[in-house]
């Protein structure tokens, strides 16, 4: 990993834009023709540059048809970056995929969800702080939501023992997506800002 402090304040004066969020190309990191079998799963974990290409990186070729950074589970209509950044959207950064479930399962991407950052810290991973950065995930079924208790209640007992997990789960509410630069960030940006809490443990598997 590059070190920490030009990485940070690269994150600090990262440019900020007024575009409007409308559907991007493939090289924007949109997927054409995603079929009616697909199931979403949305998951906020801290910077979103780094949720998204952990995600990519683990499932692209798996299962999953596609990954979207954005903003979910506050009552601002049409956020920007810039005033997410200020706390007061309630709004979080959040990851928004789209997946095949007969070749990955929603319970895989909660598990590799509580493997890639740290769940423990309220409102902060690593450096970043404040709302926008909570943990969370977002159901889009009864099903999903059931799902998601089981596996936290999994990661709470064989994974994160004696440090409490904080994340949210919620029903997933209107997703907007984030401006077209945050989209593949770190593609386009190999050296850029990446959350220090953002790696793949060494976790045994969920039993």
């Amino acid at each position: 990993m590059a070190s920490l402090t030009p990485n940070f304040v690269s994150r600090l004066f990262r440019p900020f834009t007024s575009s409007t969020k409308m559907g991007l190309g493939p090289s924007e990191g949109g997927v054409q023709n995603i079929p009616d079998t697909a199931q979403k799963c949305t998951v906020a974990a801290g910077c979103f540059w780094g949720v998204e290409h952990l995600f990519r990186k683990n499932f692209g070729d798996k299962g999953l048809y596609d990954a979207r950074v954005g903003y979910i589970g506050g009552d601002t209509s049409n956020p920007s970056y810039r005033a997410v950044c200020t706390g007061r959207t309630g709004h979080a950064e959040a990851l928004q995929m789209s997946f095949d479930p007969s070749r990955l399962s929603y319970t895989d991407l909660l598990a590799f969800f509580y493997k890639m950052h740290d769940p423990t810290t309220k409102n902060r991973q690593g450096a970043d702080t404040g709302t926008q950065y909570r943990s969370a995930i977002f159901y889009h079924s009864p099903e999903q939501e059931q799902q998601a208790r089981e596996v936290t209640r999994k990661a709470q007992e064989q994974w994160w023992k004696g440090k409490p997990i904080t994340t949210e789960i919620l029903p997933a509410g209107q997703w907007w997506d984030a401006e077209a630069y945050h989209q593949l960030y770190l593609d386009k940006n190999p050296g850029g800002y990446e959350c220090p809490a953002h790696y793949v443990r060494s976790f045994p598997t969920l039993t």
